[in-house]
């Protein structure tokens, strides 16, 4: 009873918009100091801050949002929508097609799925509108593409996940690429399904000569490079994550000094963001930390698998049911603290049901991404709606469509799980 009433506390302070990072520490030390006194709360907040953070691992997590500015700085994300257009443009739905492509090159050496929401908006949206695409179809559907970079390696959130759930690091973020293309794959699909409705809603786009599309793959090249340098050391044994991270912050500060972009000024504000970031999810890991101590002492976790284990349901149907709570979770809280809040629960009973932990990684950070472009949060759905001067009825809506498109391939993952597992069985 008491656990209960404090993760109704819980979504009590992050509903009223106290910073998730505060409403985890706080519900955690009410619940510890009900439960144990001072003492305990005392003793939790002496040890905690430091040892929860104090990870070898976790340092691959502020190298990789800081590769990701430094791509940023570099101006290459800003070509990339322009290089795919070349070689997909002139089909119908071409220059659709190339904003998900785009997409999808700027997730592989991004992690974060708000920023390439942002950059997408800005380059894509406005040119998709103005060749003809409807307003809701072209904000939509760029909301959607923003969230592979949570899924295509190397990813921010599948980092955090390993660390959560003590697996290979290397191994969860190989887990992603394949998953993270057929993602894609089902984007566009959905795409032309929109299309037969209403053909006039994806027109064709330019065509380019051979020389554009020579050019475009240049342009291409020096992503190519970056992500070999990142995922292929990983998926080869011949760096850690966190020495791959190091490798991809080398291979991006080069580009940015290259296409003579370094500048003090475009650095160092590089460096602020990423501080800024960092702290942000090391303060959710630091109170996730305190409110699993909460969780250990009520003993929820070995009562809820001991409960879970006695029904007679089968498996696949309890993953159901925690598919629809991740999804509902999804909704209003930030995908770090979901993995933070839920994993050392649930983690357990997924593995008691026979589910391999690296395929939950990436089936339950593809739900909680779902999130990201419905209502009431959506917070990929107010970036664009911002960058793109829409309005957020209109990209939710435009959206839709496309989170359909997401809940089928993550039946389809759930009912065959071989399509998560076999890339990281070939390392």
């Amino acid at each position: 009873m008491l656990a209960l009433a404090i993760v109704a506390l819980l979504l009590v302070l992050i509903l009223i918009r106290v910073p998730v990072s505060f409403a985890i520490l706080g519900a955690g030390l009410v619940g510890l100091f009900v439960l144990a006194g001072t003492d305990v709360v005392d003793g939790v907040m002496q040890t905690v801050p430091a040892t929860s953070v104090m990870s070898y691992s976790l340092s691959a997590v502020p190298l990789f949002i800081l590769m990701a500015h430094l791509l940023m700085l570099s101006g290459l994300l800003d070509d990339l929508f322009g290089a795919a257009r070349a070689l997909v443009g002139r089909i119908r739905g071409g220059t659709a097609v190339a904003s998900i492509g785009a997409g999808t090159a700027f997730a592989s050496v991004s992690g974060s799925s708000t920023a390439a929401a942002a950059t997408l908006a800005q380059t894509s949206t406005l040119k998709m509108v103005d060749e003809g695409y409807s307003p809701r179809t072209a904000s939509g559907m760029v909301a959607v593409v923003g969230t592979l970079a949570a899924m295509i390696p190397p990813s921010i959130i599948l980092v955090f996940y390993a660390i959560t759930a003590e697996v290979s690091v290397g191994d969860q973020l190989v887990a992603g690429a394949l998953p993270g293309v057929i993602i894609a794959c089902a984007l566009v699909l959905m795409l032309y399904v929109t299309m037969l409705r209403d053909p006039d809603s994806v027109p064709r786009g330019a065509p380019a000569t051979w020389a554009d599309k020579a050019r475009a793959l240049l342009t291409a090249a020096p992503l190519v490079f970056v992500f070999a340098a990142v995922v292929g050391s990983i998926y080869l044994g011949l760096a850690t994550p966190t020495e791959a991270a190091a490798l991809g912050c080398a291979a991006s500060l080069i580009l940015v000094i290259a296409r003579r972009r370094f500048t003090l000024t475009g650095v160092g504000h590089t460096l602020v963001e990423t501080t800024k970031s960092t702290a942000m999810i090391f303060a959710i890991i630091i109170g996730a930390h305190v409110f699993g101590h909460f969780l250990t002492e009520t003993r929820v976790t070995p009562t809820l698998v001991a409960w879970i284990g006695d029904l007679a349901v089968p498996a696949f149907v309890i993953m159901l049911f925690i598919s629809a709570v991740y999804v509902v979770l999804g909704f209003f809280m930030d995908q770090i603290a979901i993995i933070a809040l839920t994993v050392p629960v649930v983690l357990p009973l997924v593995e008691t049901l026979g589910y391999d932990p690296i395929w939950f990684g990436v089936y339950m950070v593809l739900l909680a991404e779902i999130g990201l472009v419905t209502p009431p949060m959506g917070l990929n759905v107010f970036v664009v709606a911002r960058a793109a001067g829409r309005r957020v009825e209109e990209v939710f809506r435009g959206a839709f469509p496309y989170v359909i498109a997401m809940l089928l391939v993550a039946l389809m993952f759930l009912l065959f799980p071989a399509l998560i597992l076999w890339v990281p069985s070939t390392m």
